[in-house]
């Protein structure tokens, strides 16, 4: 060890690989790093691998698109596994990791391919907890600002959100779309808010799309937020605690999906015809000001105020 010290030895890893045929790296690709929710959960991912002693190779792949374009460098590399968030996995990447032997597990993503687990979490019992509490808080006209069409969490949000106002009697929400970026959602804003019927409840299908609704609303309109209109996201990015957006938003479990996501990849590794399994976790509704809060259903969980149902109509 002295000796291998003094000449500044280093083990090479990827020929150990080939012995082992382990590389200990983790192929993580992204596609929404703009949004502030996916570098949160690839901060957590990343810390939580390491110290499991694997290392994370990142690959960044363009909004809306197929994971494809980045078929070929994942195939380059010797990986343990690959873990898809917000990137879209098409059959033939499914069909080419497969083929390689690379497990791939999605996070905040799903597929009815039977050779892929996901973890999500429960975005329609979310969506329907977000309309349960719009209506307990009074609102008559809403409106969903939506993400992309291609996206399993942005139908599975919008699908129960309307589902339940159509069960309570209310006609279909309005609805603009955000492309989850801050310019479409701020634009989808302006075209709701200059409706003559304009909506006194907006569900956004994530936060960052939210922060863009608050915005137009409050400095483009001359609305007080909570009061004029609630506005409602999904996530609980950190800014959504910020007191100038102080938003009302469904949290997603991100440390129990990150645990999962690992446990599944761990299972893969070591059994490579362990059955895949999708994961649906549930999270909470967090108010805040930004939403008109109902009369009952609300308890104080470690400081915060969370919205359960409870007593509600």
């Amino acid at each position: 060890m002295e000796a291998a010290a003094r000449l500044g030895y280093r083990p090479n890893l990827m020929a150990r690989s080939l012995i082992t045929r382990r590389s200990k790296i983790i192929g993580v690709a992204v596609g929404y790093l703009y949004n502030p929710f996916y570098p949160a959960l690839l901060n957590q991912l990343s810390h939580k691998l390491e110290a499991m002693g694997y290392r994370v190779l990142l690959f960044v792949s363009n909004p809306g698109e197929s994971s494809d374009p980045i078929l070929e460098e994942v195939l380059c590399y010797r990986l343990d596994a690959v873990i898809l968030m917000a990137a879209d996995l098409s059959s033939h990447f499914d069909e080419e990791c497969r083929q390689a032997g690379v497990p791939v597990v999605l996070i905040n993503r799903k597929t009815e391919s039977t050779t892929i687990s996901s973890v999500t979490c429960a975005n329609a019992e979310g969506a329907e907890t977000i309309a349960r509490f719009l209506v307990a808080g009074g609102h008559r006209r809403f409106a969903y600002v939506a993400g992309m069409a291609n996206s399993s969490t942005n139908r599975d949000r919008e699908t129960a959100f309307n589902r339940y106002l159509a069960e309570q009697g209310f006609d279909p929400p309005m609805r603009a779309v955000g492309n989850y970026t801050f310019d479409d959602a701020a634009q989808a804003a302006r075209d709701l808010l200059n409706r003559c019927d304009r909506p006194d409840a907006i569900f956004c299908c994530n936060d960052f799309m939210a922060l863009a609704v608050i915005n137009v609303a409050r400095c483009e309109f001359g609305l007080d937020i909570g009061r004029d209109i609630s506005i409602v996201g999904f996530d609980n990015i950190a800014q959504s605690d910020w007191p100038t957006f102080a938003l009302t938003t469904y949290e997603q479990p991100t440390q129990k999906m990150v645990d999962q996501a690992i446990e599944i990849v761990q299972q893969r590794v070591e059994k490579a015809e362990s059955v895949c399994t999708q994961h649906v976790l549930p999270g909470e509704l967090v108010v805040r000001s930004s939403a008109r809060t109902p009369s009952t259903g609300m308890v104080e969980r470690g400081g915060r105020l969370i919205w359960t149902g409870d007593g509600a109509a």
